[in-house]
């Protein structure tokens, strides 16, 4: 791992971004040209004190998790990804999936112009790659766990608590349609080994799936009015909308309410609240 050269890649990247590009405002007292080390630190979810050791070309060598919100922090494309990747002598992972995935710049373009609505950009199998501070204050924070357990479907037929997101009533609406959109994803990734072994996990794991699964009810999950149960507002209700990346491999959510209903004065209420005291685990 070159230190020196990851550190001067890193401050580079990072004097290029201007506050208003990833939903910041400037301030008054802004000495640099770009973002600060702290608000990198912020986007990418990681200690301030562990970005600047970066920075300054010490520490441990970074995981893959850390350079993929790192990279995503700082705006890469797909070249100057895979550059800091090979810097900090890690594998590049695929681009499409799982948690390291390089977010689709088309929807992280359009995250970053949703401040003040819930938004978040997801996998095709469910995976939070990364969300905005109104959607953490409404869905919680991402969760602990990597492999399979990192999607929301896998999790939601094998962890009872992953489903304290919705109401009791509501969940045999969510089980039927997260699995006809799995089979879905399954037909256009054509044998892919990863949805496989999910499929014959959650086959295995849950009577509940295979049940339905056994249906071959197939529907992509384009939108959705959802009943989200929130530990401080209650239950919120919104209509969740997404929009596909071209291959259909990641997916830009966002939640919206009509002006004037409770849900709308409840979103507002999110910003106030913001994430203070909340222990969930990250859902769509």
């Amino acid at each position: 791992m070159n230190h020196a050269q990851l550190a001067a890649f890193l401050k580079s990247r990072r004097d290029r971004i201007r506050p208003a590009d990833v939903g910041l405002t400037a301030g008054p007292r802004r000495r640099v040209p770009g973002l600060r080390r702290e608000e990198v630190a912020q986007l990418a979810g990681l200690s301030a004190d562990y970005y600047t050791e970066l920075e300054r070309g010490r520490g441990a060598q970074p995981s893959t998790q850390v350079l993929a919100a790192l990279a995503r922090a700082l705006r890469l494309n797909g070249d100057a990804r895979d550059h800091l990747f090979h810097l900090a002598d890690r594998r590049v992972p695929p681009a499409a999936h799982g948690p390291a995935a390089h977010v689709q710049p088309a929807l992280l373009g359009l995250l970053d112009r949703l401040a003040t609505t819930p938004a978040q950009v997801i996998t095709d199998l469910h995976e939070t790659l990364v969300q905005n501070p109104p959607a953490a204050a409404l869905l919680g924070p991402p969760p602990a766990v990597r492999g399979p357990e990192a999607s929301f479907v896998h999790r939601w037929f094998t962890d009872p608590g992953a489903r304290a997101l919705y109401p009791a009533e509501d969940h045999p609406h969510h089980s039927r349609a997260f699995v006809a959109d799995l089979q879905a994803v399954a037909a256009r990734r054509g044998g892919d080994t990863t949805v496989e072994r999910m499929v014959a996990e959650l086959r295995h794991r849950s009577e509940e799936f295979a049940a339905l699964w056994a249906t071959h009810d197939v529907a992509l999950r384009r939108t959705d009015h959802k009943r989200i149960v929130h530990p401080a507002l209650g239950i919120i209700e919104l209509d969740c909308h997404t929009l596909f990346s071209e291959d259909g491999c990641q997916r830009l959510l966002w939640f919206t309410a009509p002006p004037g209903t409770e849900g709308a004065s409840q979103l507002e209420l999110l910003s106030v609240i913001g994430t203070q005291d909340m222990k969930r685990e990250r859902a769509h």
